[in-house]
């Protein structure tokens, strides 16, 4: 159906009397660029509070046997330290996403980082396993709250010739404190103690929240109406909860476990419903509008298999180099650490890039090369050399996510309209948990890794492994150039106002919707 032209008076444009249409004039002298104080104070904040969140769901690892050692407790009980927290941050990041539309992203942000604070406070002097859990609990809430915002306050602050970078920074950065958890957490764990691997993070966030409030500008759905969509809340909360207690369970429990079964059907009967929900409420939690977006719906199934593989990839590589190879838990963690140092010099370049010419070239040669270098990790075995063994596939395997990660996270963000960017980016972050909890409970059982012992048990199981991982990674390279257009990009335009026809975006494309005379003359103060 082609496009209708606005009328020469758009409803938009009504100006009360003696108006001289400040926010007309000042649209773009609000949004953040790079190149500003203000920019790269807000890039610091985006980056520092998602960084939090994604060290603290690493770091955790290396301290656990130390917690079990401090409170007496085996494997089961301190697997729910990790459960707990992944548990609320998938259950609730829609939520988080949805709420920062709606009350604004800045807001919901800097509420998220303090609950994240307050809650790292908690496991830091937490007396028991059962009140350490609790707060984990409450810190998955605190994630799911700030995390959506970190990228939606870049998608909908910056300008758009530099939103590409912007996210390919917080990328890299972000990237990097997940790829430090468990250095840190050695170093922290040897040290002061367990306790300071959560007790670190009361510093970092009054960073972040006073980097927020002086640089960040806040932004919402203006468009948005009507009381939030409770239902959609709890469907989605029991659909996400339901199959990741299913999918952690399905390991040690077993798949025909009466409790993995039934918590597995009611996670189907909650997604339907969250479907249903979706289709037919007034002003459902995600708008269907999202997923009628083919970028969007390509880029959400590419994140899947993408996310999947590297969910389990970084678990693998560690259990293999510390049960079969030996290394010690400090030297497993910096083994990848090229991985973080070539994240962090191109990952911003490589997102412009795609910018420039368009994501489908990366997006299709950047999962084949993870691929790739996930099968040359293969070469690691009982008395594995770092040099020979490690090192080449860490070097092809950090060129294939640089190629892919920011142009990834820019398309669907990209894909989404201004109005939803927090809940898009919630319903990414979601799909990316979800498909990493899958990969870790299903994948080391199919490889017969759960059931191994013995250095060369493990290893063999290891190797079946990351040959399954390469492929799901791979798969998503021609996934992305058969979805894709050669020329999706990202529009460049001065648009200034919103035009009901055009949509709902930002700024309407001026070619479809003239500005009229009396606007023109006001903004060139006649």
């Amino acid at each position: 159906m082609p496009r209708a032209r606005c009328p020469p008076l758009v409803a938009s444009w009504r100006v009360p009397s003696g108006s001289s249409l400040p926010d007309v004039a000042d649209a773009t002298d609000s949004e953040l660029t790079l190149g500003s104080a203000r920019g790269r104070i807000a890039l610091v904040a985006t980056v520092g509070a998602s960084g939090m969140a994604m060290l603290d769901a690493t770091v955790v690892n290396v301290a656990l046997p130390h917690i079990g050692s401090d409170f007496r407790v085996g494997v089961s009980d301190l697997q729910w330290v990790l459960t707990g927290y992944l548990l609320a941050l998938a259950s609730l990041i829609l939520l988080g996403g949805a709420l920062g539309d709606r009350f604004g992203r800045r807001r919901v942000f800097v509420i998220g980082t303090a609950w994240f604070a307050v809650a790292s406070m908690l496991c830091g002097v937490a007396p028991n396993i059962e009140m350490l859990v609790v707060a984990r609990v409450l810190q998955g809430i605190g994630g799911a709250l700030l995390t959506p915002g970190s990228l939606a306050i870049l998608q909908a602050s910056f300008r758009e010739r530099d939103r590409a970078a912007a996210v390919g920074a917080w990328s890299g950065l972000g990237g990097i404190a997940g790829a430090i958890g468990p250095f840190l957490g050695g170093v922290l764990v040897d040290g002061p103690g367990w306790r300071w691997a959560f007790l670190i993070n009361l510093p970092l966030a009054v960073g972040v929240i006073v980097c927020a409030r002086v640089a960040v500008p806040e932004t919402r759905d203006p468009h948005a109406t009507g009381s939030l969509d409770v239902i959609g809340v709890l469907l989605a909360v029991a659909a996400l909860s339901a199959s990741t207690w299913a999918l952690t369970e399905a390991g040690p429990r077993g798949w025909t476990d009466p409790a993995v079964l039934g918590s597995g059907g009611l996670a189907v009967v909650a997604i339907a419903g969250f479907v249903l929900r979706m289709l037919r409420a007034r002003d459902p939690l995600v708008p269907p509008a999202l997923f009628r977006n083919r970028p969007f719906r390509i880029t959400n199934l590419a994140t899947v298999l993408l996310y999947g593989a590297l969910g389990v990839t970084f678990f693998l590589i560690a259990y293999e180099l510390q049960v079969a190879s030996g290394w010690s838990a400090l030297r497993s963690g910096t083994a990848l650490l090229p991985v973080t140092i070539i994240m962090l010099i191109f990952s911003a370049p490589s997102g412009a890039l795609a910018q420039r010419i368009g994501p489908r070239l990366q997006l299709t040669v950047g999962p084949i090369v993870v691929g790739i270098g996930l099968l040359l990790f293969t070469r690691i075995g009982p008395n594995a050399s770092w040099f020979s063994d490690v090192l080449p596939g860490a070097l092809v395997f950090a060129v294939g996510l640089v190629a892919f990660v920011a142009p990834l996270t820019a398309t669907v963000m990209a894909a989404a309209d201004p109005d939803h960017v927090s809940v898009a980016s919630g319903v990414n972050n979601a799909i990316a948990r979800t498909a990493s909890l899958a990969s870790l409970a299903v994948i080391p059982v199919v490889a017969g890794l759960a059931a191994a012992s013995g250095a060369r048990e493990v290893t063999t199981a290891f190797r079946t492994a990351l040959v399954i991982v390469a492929i799901v990674a791979a798969c998503a390279g021609p996934l992305c150039f058969v979805g894709l257009r050669a020329d999706q990009r990202g529009r460049r335009s001065a648009r200034r106002v919103v035009c009901p026809v055009d949509g709902a975006p930002i700024q309407p494309d001026p070619q479809q919707c003239p500005e009229p005379d009396r606007v023109r003359g006001l903004r060139a103060g006649r």
